[in-house]
């Protein structure tokens, strides 16, 4: 009898639960320049997570740095239980399972995307796979793309994806701290890479038909690109990338494009302050849209606000930031950045991404090694 009794307790608690609406964990009210934002915890106890992806059917992807990937109910319930069948990932230092997107035609074909880092015999590097989820598992795994040399260092992976309008695949890689790579192309170090969706090679790449480079690459000189974005109105492939010690930018896709690392920056060594390279400017580099000195944000995620939530944001671009544990929003004209406004300073931890929800709220991924935090931004009432 009190067995019996037990089970029809659990058995309501969990359907009072089903019933739930939305799980609110915890909510907060802070001012901006433009608008009050309720602050809305949907989710905590995530470990460093790292990518967002959101489901048609209402559910939430998030992939955590050292292996799992996450699903979160339509109503914000994390669920217990991690998606199987990924590939052999190598969690060590900044490296493990890190961005995750949608095909755009993912109700017809059911793609999913994710970067993750693999081990190989000279070290360890990004690669970036494709996949079908079934359930909890995920099924017709393809790799697409290899980093390629594999190297030792445990950092600067960079690792972002974004799919554009045209359907190509851009996967950021970076440097691997090993500077000087950036700047030669027989190696995919320190770019910025274009494929087909299925992974093959676009014939018009810009170095497609140098013997000696890697014909996947689509821009160089870059150190570590942690952000990457289409600016929906005029289609320009915007990204960021971590800078020394200062000189973090913003940067505007060109194809063949040279961006300069290390030869140019604005950033110095750490601690020492020393100059790096040539000085700030050279004929053949590309200069940033903008860049923070001298002190870094260290950004990462980044997103065109284009929805209908925050009106007075619509065109503006919002990034995330680890240092000071902020919300960065840079209002943008044509391809310049005429403001800046540091929102929830020190409020939510470390901000690892940024995302526009299907419902026009602003949503945060806050890095964290046992509670990571997925949190929605809307409008006060």
């Amino acid at each position: 009898m009190l067995i019996h009794t037990v089970k029809v307790l659990l058995t309501m608690i969990v359907l009072s639960f089903a019933l739930t609406p939305l799980v609110v964990l915890g909510q907060d009210t802070v001012k901006t320049e433009e608008y009050s934002l309720r602050i809305t915890t949907l989710t905590t106890g995530l470990e460093h997570p790292w990518g967002l992806a959101f489901l048609p059917d209402g559910r939430m992807l998030v992939t955590e740095r050292s292996g799992r990937l996450r699903v979160i109910s339509e109503k914000g319930v994390l669920d217990f239980k991690p998606v199987t069948g990924l590939p052999q990932i190598e969690s060590d230092g900044q490296g493990g399972l890190l961005d995750i997107v949608l095909h755009p035609d993912y109700a017809k074909n059911a793609w999913l995307y994710f970067s993750y880092v693999a081990s190989g015999k000279d070290g360890s590097g990004t690669e970036v796979a494709r996949a079908r989820l079934d359930g909890y598992r995920l099924k017709d795994v393809q790799i697409l793309f290899r980093m390629e040399p594999k190297l030792r260092s445990t950092h600067h992976f960079g690792s972002r994806l974004l799919f554009d309008e045209q359907g190509y695949l851009y996967i950021t890689l970076g440097d691997r701290g090993d500077k000087n790579e950036a700047q030669q192309l027989n190696n995919h170090a320190g770019t910025v890479v274009r494929l087909h969706d299925d992974g093959s090679l676009p014939p018009d790449n810009p170095f497609s038909k140098h013997n000696h480079a890697k014909a996947e690459i689509y821009t160089y000189g870059h150190r570590n690109v942690q952000g990457i974005t289409q600016n929906p109105w005029s289609k320009a492939i915007w990204v960021h990338e971590h800078g020394p010690q200062g000189g973090d930018e913003v940067n505007i896709l060109k194809p063949g494009t040279n961006y300069g690392w290390p030869i140019i920056t604005y950033g110095v060594s750490y601690g020492l302050g020393f100059k790096i390279g040539e000085g700030t400017a050279k004929e053949g580099m590309a200069q940033p849209i903008y860049y923070w000195v001298p002190k870094s944000i260290a950004p990462s995620g980044m997103v065109f606000y284009n929805g209908n939530s925050f009106p007075e944001w619509r065109g503006d671009l919002f990034l995330g930031a680890l240092r000071d544990e902020m919300l960065v929003r840079l209002e943008i004209k044509g391809e310049k950045v005429m403001k800046e406004e540091r929102l929830l300073k020190g409020k939510l931890g470390r901000i690892r991404n940024v995302k526009m929800g299907p419902d026009g709220y602003l949503y945060l991924l806050v890095d964290d090694a046992r509670n990571g935090k997925l949190v929605r931004l809307e409008p006060a009432k």
